[in-house]
């Protein structure tokens, strides 16, 4: 079945797209930009992930959630600083909590989906490609499965072709992720993965230490 992938630029949403693409039909790209930080790099990846995979990239926004950004402090230009976790510290129960609460958008995931359900309805594309894993399911629990397997119940109420939510590397850690990445030829190198904007990730942050500790790990 074809499929549409909500393409974030990352690691995990690119993946994703790469091991759908290995053996089913994937259609095109939806990136959002929704305020957040690393907009314009995330961007610049989308557009070069998909790129990569031979599909067509739409573009779009919300300002909605570009609002609560900017009203959680979470937006390009909010002011502020992000928490630095150690490596140590990654799976720390406290420490992770506290990242999450700093980079959480109320109910995003739930909404990109929602968006990304409809662009597939629209065009007659029965599956849309997420990038959710096992690893940041403990602390973003709209990465689980759980969670999935909920936003799926709705959308067969709120799609009338039923379209479905597929994520590949769901019940994977990173570094699973990015070996299975790295089989199929995924375009990891061309993939963003920092919470900050500039010219280079940062390495700091949280979700630069958990992709430099998978590159660590899977070499």
């Amino acid at each position: 079945m074809t499929a549409l992938a909500l393409l974030s630029g990352g690691l995990d949403s690119t993946v994703a797209a790469a091991l759908y693409a290995r053996d089913l039909p994937l259609e095109a790209g939806l990136f959002v930009d929704y305020g957040q930080r690393a907009a314009v790099p995330e961007r610049r990846a989308a557009r070069a992930v998909a790129a990569a995979l031979g599909i067509p990239l739409e573009e779009t926004e919300s300002p909605l959630l570009s609002k609560l950004c900017r009203n959680h402090g979470l937006s390009a230009t909010a002011p502020g600083s992000l928490p630095e976790p150690a490596r140590g510290e990654l799976d720390d129960s406290t420490a992770a909590a506290r990242s999450a609460a700093a980079v959480w958008v109320p109910n995003r995931n739930g909404l990109l989906l929602s968006m990304a359900a409809a662009v597939a309805e629209a065009r007659g594309i029965g599956v849309v490609v997420a990038g959710f894993n096992a690893e940041e399911a403990a602390t973003f629990p709209d990465n689980s499965a759980e969670f999935l397997a909920a936003f799926n119940a709705a959308l067969r109420f709120s799609t009338r072709s039923g379209v479905r939510v597929e994520s590949p590397t769901l019940t994977m850690s990173k570094v699973e992720l990015l070996t299975a990445g790295r089989g199929v030829g995924a375009p990891i190198d061309v993939s963003w993965s920092c919470y900050r904007a500039g010219p280079e990730p940062c390495g700091r942050c949280e979700s630069c230490q958990r992709r430099n500790r998978a590159e660590d790990q899977a070499s």
